[in-house]
């Protein structure tokens, strides 16, 4: 039998199960669950990705909780597989997501659903521009500098759109110095709008550093949430790649 009381603490994978038509057994999100906006809001906020409310977790009951290695804590997940099944997710790239999607549908009852989405998904890859590669840096943060490198979903997504992460070399999110950056010398710098909302000064920041490379901020969705939303970040990233491989800079 299908689970029917539902939380999850993934915003990505929230988006998905909302998407897969299983809304009415969601029974709890985290507050940066945000999408779709037009049917969140009525849903239980149950804390942060970093620190839910386990107490008020406990109190509804749950059958199933979705998880995700990087976005929630192992001691809270520890505690929360006390109280019931923990469905805990490791997706670091777009083969990873499409097999999470087909896996969760699966396990859900909506095999179906979750298989043509995942259709759709690979039809928009197919899509993608041939363009020429692009030496790039991809931040996530400031104050420390911090970029995403290889074994990320980030990385992953780029790597597809033809962007030669030049931190490629090292693991995860490390903290770099601009310095670092400029003898990196990447071709295209790319400034995330999460989860550190970079603006128009930042591109000036690190331009006096790296006055030859082209800097841009780009939606921080695109290159990280999985799930559902990979199907308009793939189809914006289309646009935008073109958009990139046609500009004067290059």
């Amino acid at each position: 039998m299908p689970y029917k009381r539902i939380i999850s603490l993934v915003p990505s994978l929230t988006e998905l199960l909302i998407d897969l038509g299983l809304k009415n057994r969601l029974i709890g999100r985290t507050r940066f669950c945000i999408h779709p906006s037009s049917e969140i809001d009525d849903l239980l906020v149950i804390g942060g990705t970093k620190n839910p409310n386990i107490s008020k977790i406990r109190k509804l009951e749950p059958d199933f909780i979705l998880a995700n290695l990087e976005e929630n804590r192992k001691q809270d997940v520890g505690e929360l597989r006390e109280l019931t099944h923990v469905e805990v997710t490791d997706i670091n790239s777009i083969t990873e997501a499409l097999d999470t999607i087909l896996d969760l549908g699966q396990k859900l009852g909506v095999g179906e659903k979750s298989a043509s989405l995942v259709s759709e998904i690979r039809t928009v890859l197919s899509q993608k521009p041939e363009t020429k590669s692009l030496k790039a840096a991809y931040f996530i943060w400031r104050d420390p500098w911090m970029v995403a490198a290889n074994h990320t979903y980030i990385h992953d997504v780029m790597k597809e759109y033809g962007l030669v992460n030049v931190f490629g070399n090292q693991s995860r999110y490390p903290q770099i110095t601009l310095n670092q950056l400029q003898k990196k010398s990447p071709e295209l710098i790319l400034l995330s709008s999460e989860p550190y909302p970079f603006k128009e000064k930042h591109i000036e920041e690190i331009q006096s550093v790296c006055p030859h490379s082209q800097i841009e901020l780009v939606d921080g969705e695109w290159f990280s949430w999985y799930g559902s939303r990979m199907l308009p970040a793939f189809t914006d990233l289309t646009h935008w790649r073109k958009k990139i491989s046609t500009s004067q800079h290059f």
